[in-house]
């Protein structure tokens, strides 16, 4: 048996969170084909949100040898555990989380914060709220990867990451990246290299709620 899941709004178009397909081998194109008998336009809803396809929460392509036992899932581009990563439902405190990383050691002699917020405009709309969700143990696993590239990229001491998931009102924190090293240039250069790379591999979804309705944001800035 293999387990096939959808997300964000793929998950929408086909109406399902997820599958089993009574297969024991086969590759991802013929997984495609599986899953097109239940749903005819399954193949459509992958080509007009650029899909991505992994394979036990490592990206894979068509050829990729899927077995029984095995974890499919289909994701949109991405928009944007305890220790120094985590992805959560709830707030955070800005001053919890720089001490945290203060603690880590007593070299630190500079700490640069980037705070990312629900605002209320995007692309010349009004905004009342968000929502976000993302991909279990993938996200966590690419956000970890960020820090230790961080890390040892730009030797710096210490990077922290927190997420947040569901919904978001306006005005509230989304995400927090807090970088420290010993000078200040390094601590800039980690944390804006760790916002941006969290926006171009994590597999997290925005979704902003507007006067017309829901819209999926299929990139960020």
């Amino acid at each position: 048996m293999i387990k096939v899941r959808f997300f964000a709004v793929i998950k929408e178009r086909l109406g399902k969170e997820d599958i089993s397909l009574d297969l024991s081998k086969g590759s991802v194109a013929e997984i495609i084909r599986a899953i097109g008998e239940e749903f005819p336009n399954f193949e459509s809803v992958l080509k007009s949100f650029n899909a991505m396809i992994a394979v036990n929460h490592e990206m894979a392509d068509m050829d990729t040898i899927v077995k029984d036992g095995d974890e499919v899932a289909f994701i949109p581009p991405f928009s944007g555990g305890e220790g120094m990563v985590r992805i959560q439902e709830g707030n955070f405190s800005l001053d919890e989380e720089i001490e945290r990383v203060k603690k880590s050691s007593k070299r630190i002699g500079g700490i640069a914060v980037f705070l990312g917020t629900a605002r209320d405009l995007s692309k010349g709309k009004d905004i009342s709220g968000l929502s976000f969700e993302h991909y279990p143990v993938m996200a966590d696993r690419k956000l970890n990867e960020i820090r230790e590239r961080a890390i040892k990229e730009f030797g710096v001491i210490e990077v922290s990451i927190v997420h947040r998931t569901g919904k978001i009102g306006i005005g509230e924190n989304i995400v927090l990246i807090v970088a420290a090293a010993e000078h200040r240039k390094e601590a800039f250069k980690a944390c804006e290299f760790t916002i941006d790379e969290l926006k171009r591999i994590t597999p997290i979804w925005k979704k902003e709620t507007t006067i017309s309705g829901e819209e999926w944001v299929e990139q960020h800035p």
